[in-house]
């Protein structure tokens, strides 16, 4: 049924009827249709690529290689949308390009999921000291987000922040550091959007509960 599916997907001869293959693929949630729904999010055509990120993150782990080995650093919307199916899984194999699109990729909408996966990456699997290391450059990486320019970033940031704090040991050093950036944005003049001062104060609040 899949490798049916997945023709249909690369047989679609119309921007509808690739939406509609790519969200019957997504649908199955089988892997062998990872690398299929991979390729769909560098066609010209955001509702299926909507769906195929969908599709990958009810893939889960077994997603993330697929979508690795695929990144097409010439392909940018491809890669946008990488972006957010990784930060959607959580996986810590994609924490290097998580990293890299909070710091330098051109949209603001990607540096926001990027921040937001930064947040909520799945570290159970990993040993006490490697959950610590990952969760440093993690803070490291949102604590650079919060000089982003642009306020939904910083809403990422806030989100990411917030997430990783409530992971950590409380009063421990990346908690506090987490607090402190979440201080600073909310108050002005450090930060001058209102919507992002009120998201930082509920986080706090909600730390401190």
């Amino acid at each position: 049924m899949t490798s049916q599916l997945i023709q249909a997907v690369e047989q679609a001869s119309s921007a509808l009827g690739l939406l509609q293959a790519t969200q019957a693929l997504a649908s199955v949630e089988d892997p062998a249709a990872a690398s299929c729904l991979v390729e769909v999010l560098g066609f010209n055509n955001p509702g299926a690529a909507v769906a195929a990120v969908d599709g990958l993150i009810r893939l889960g782990p077994q997603a993330v290689e697929p979508i690795l080995h695929c990144l097409d650093p010439r392909n940018y919307g491809a890669r946008a949308w990488a972006v957010r199916a990784l930060a959607g899984i959580g996986d810590v194999r994609g924490l290097e390009v998580l990293e890299e699109a909070l710091a330098t990729d051109v949209g603001p909408s990607v540096r926001r999921a990027a921040a937001c996966g930064l947040g909520q990456l799945r570290l159970e699997a990993l040993m006490i000291e490697e959950r610590q290391a990952v969760r440093l450059r993690c803070l490291e990486a949102l604590e650079a987000g919060c000089r982003d320019g642009e306020w939904v970033v910083r809403y990422g940031v806030v989100f990411g922040l917030e997430a990783l704090a409530l992971l950590v040991e409380p009063m421990g050093d990346p908690y506090q550091r987490a607090q402190r950036a979440l201080a600073s944005l909310s108050q002005a003049p450090a930060e001058d959007t209102p919507v992002v001062r009120l998201r930082a104060a509920l986080a706090l609040r909600r730390l401190e509960a």
